[in-house]
């Protein structure tokens, strides 16, 4: 609040009548009056002023360590201005939210020298009324007159303090005192402290933005920079550094770097960055960079900034994404992540609890490793959990299903394809670099395209469909068979090559009727699965219920096992599955429907795992009947 001047005569009165009669004039700005009343209250002498209560050397450089940047920025502020402050006997402060003075600027405060104030609490509960507990108070600046300080000795020369908020949160004062009763400029001191105000709020909250601006960079995983038109680095955020640092460029102590792009990138005429500064931009385009220590391969954007004037580019800004850090992102984005773990197998018996521990252990080394076992006894789980527990459970885990497509289609979605000058898609041993690709099916894989992956495999390195350009790929396999892949390749059947490399460590998984121990805990295991992914209420399993699917050999093995219970989750209306609910068929019922319906009876005969004695327990018909419906629906028998 900005006061027209006051007889000090009439204010030194005031003061006197209420230090003596405790009378508050009339006459009396409220503001002060209210801080007079509770520095009696708080019994602060008015006499000198009471500087004992400070920090200790350490924890206040700790203290002004924190605020280095307001500190710094107000002592340059000051610096410009000190002739002025010279002239009128003006010094200056800085003070926290707590109302500690962090720094003494120009001359001394209160005829105390920069060490005896510095560190020392000047708030209304330490010094009594002043300008800074009236400006604290109300949140706005504020003049006071000498003869209404509080402490008698502060009473000499008048001061201004005014608060310094960022984003609308108070963060300090500052505060300009006179040191004598001399003539001022009352408002140019008060318009000079409103500047200092105005630009130290602006300054801080312009680093606010800077920091988080900052934080935000560092967090991306891009390299972002600032490059100057002779490559210089003028900027590099977290990641950028590593990058630049990786390459042999130097780092001054400003952080900014000695080294020249030019010195470093031994094709850099030849890279976006260099036609930026001709003006031409680039998005997303695949750049190599080629250094004396290593050929990096990125996905770069590089935007010009022209002058507004004659559109001359002054910089440019560079966003590069290694490609092996874009394909653990894409791969993760699209959730090429290990869902389940080898402990969210369930099997306590010594047959899975065998296989389960050998997984723990072959996860740990670097070999590719082969998992065999029938159909449906949970291979793909296994891969999951294998992959989770290696050294690269923190790379992509990438699926290809070898029987699901034409050779063609396999080979460009395994290598990947070059489509046109500006178009080429990565394949899945790229896109699992770092990590593992699970080929499932891998005994349909066709012996061309084997023998490739094979070399691929060998020498750590692919090419696209379409290119010459060699690619390092960094990728552990995992292959899963529902056949003997050994005799396979003896029969001439698989590739030898693929063999050797994918069998060097070799799980197998058990049928489910190896393991009937193992079966109760699992339906449980399922039933509860099923609850918590329709938000459903949980079904319990009779013990009754629970010898039945023991007994049963289960051709079609746990994802048969989850089917049939599915089935009976889902249509019984109890929260209890009773042996009556089981459907050992799933959803087949042994109705006549199978006799006119093909697509019934192939469900049945699947459910029965091709074998034409349990088929005919399941429908309740002789054998002799379903020999005449296999040849009616084309199937071979078991």
């Amino acid at each position: 609040m900005i006061r027209e001047h006051r007889s000090r005569g009439k204010l030194e009165g005031y003061y006197r009548k209420f230090v003596e009669d405790g009378v508050i004039d009339p006459n009396v700005h409220p503001w002060v009056a209210e801080s007079w009343l509770k520095s009696r209250e708080l019994g602060i002498g008015t006499e000198t002023m009471d500087v004992s209560r400070k920090m200790s050397k350490e924890q206040f450089a700790k203290l002004q360590a924190k605020h280095k940047d307001a500190i710094d920025y107000l002592s340059g502020l000051s610096e410009d201005i000190r002739e002025f402050f010279q002239e009128y006997n003006l010094s200056l402060l800085l003070i926290d939210s707590d109302c500690r003075v962090l720094k003494s600027y120009s001359l001394p405060f209160y005829q105390m020298t920069p060490g005896e104030i510095e560190g020392v609490r000047v708030g209304i509960e330490d010094v009594g009324t002043s300008s800074i507990s009236v400006a604290y108070a109300h949140q706005t600046p504020f003049w006071l007159f000498g003869p209404e300080m509080w402490v008698k000795e502060c009473q000499l020369g008048d001061a201004c303090s005014a608060p310094i908020k960022v984003n609308g949160e108070f963060h300090y004062i500052i505060t300009l005192v006179s040191m004598e009763q001399v003539p001022m400029p009352q408002d140019a001191i008060i318009s000079l402290l409103l500047t200092m105000k105005n630009a130290l709020e602006a300054h801080l909250t312009e680093a606010v933005r800077i920091k988080a601006e900052e934080a935000i960079l560092d967090a991306t995983p891009f390299a972002v920079y600032h490059v100057m038109p002779g490559g210089e680095v003028a900027y590099a955020n977290k990641l950028g550094h590593t990058r630049l640092e990786g390459i042999g460029a130097k780092k001054g102590e400003d952080r900014k770097y000695t080294s020249n792009l030019n010195d470093v990138i031994m094709n850099y005429q030849h890279t976006p960055i260099y036609k930026g500064f001709n003006g031409v931009p680039s998005y997303n385009k695949e750049v190599t960079w080629i250094t004396p220590k290593k050929t990096y391969e990125d996905i770069t954007t590089v935007v010009p900034l022209e002058r507004d004037a004659d559109r001359a580019v002054e910089s440019v800004v560079v966003v590069s994404m290694p490609i092996e850090d874009l394909r653990t992102l894409v791969a993760h984005a699209a959730g090429y992540t290990a869902k389940y773990s080898l402990n969210s197998m369930v099997g306590e018996g010594t047959t899975f609890a065998s296989v389960r521990a050998k997984a723990a252990r072959v996860a740990k080394n670097k070999h590719h490793i082969l998992i065999q076992g029938e159909a449906g006894t949970g291979k793909q789980r296994m891969a999951h959990g294998i992959h989770q527990a290696s050294p690269r459970a923190a790379g992509p885990l990438i699926t290809l299903r070898c029987g699901d497509a034409t050779p063609e289609i396999l080979e460009q979605e395994l290598f990947g394809i070059v489509m046109g000058p500006d178009v080429s898609h990565q394949g899945r041993l790229e896109l699992a670099s770092g990590g593992t690709l699970f080929l499932d099916e891998i005994e349909k894989l066709p012996r061309t395209i084997a023998v490739e992956l094979a070399h691929a495999l060998k020498t750590g390195k692919t090419h696209r469909i379409g290119e010459n350009v060699e690619r390092d790929i960094d990728v552990r396999i995992i292959a899963a068979c529902d056949s003997d892949l050994k005799r396979l390749t003896e029969r001439g059947l698989f590739s030898p090559e693929l063999y050797e490399i994918v069998s060097k460590s070799v799980v197998r998984v058990p049928p489910l009727r190896s393991r009937r121990e193992d079966i109760p805990k699992l339906a449980d295991h399922i039933v509860a699965e099923l609850a918590e992914q329709h938000q459903m209420r949980p079904k319990r399993i009779l013990p009754e219920t629970a010898e039945v699917l023991e007994e049963y050999d289960w051709p079609g093995n746990i994802k048969q096992l989850q089917s049939v219970l599915e089935y009976a989750f889902f249509n019984t209306p109890k929260n209890t599955i009773a042996p009556e609910d089981i459907s050992l068929m799933g959803d087949v019922k042994p109705d006549n429907k199978w006799k006119e319906d093909k697509e019934v009876f192939v469900k049945a005969w699947q459910a029965a795992g091709g074998n034409v004695s349990r088929l005919a327990n399941l429908l309740n018909v002789s054998r002799v009947t379903l020999y005449r419906y296999l040849k009616k629906y084309n199937l071979e028998k078991k």
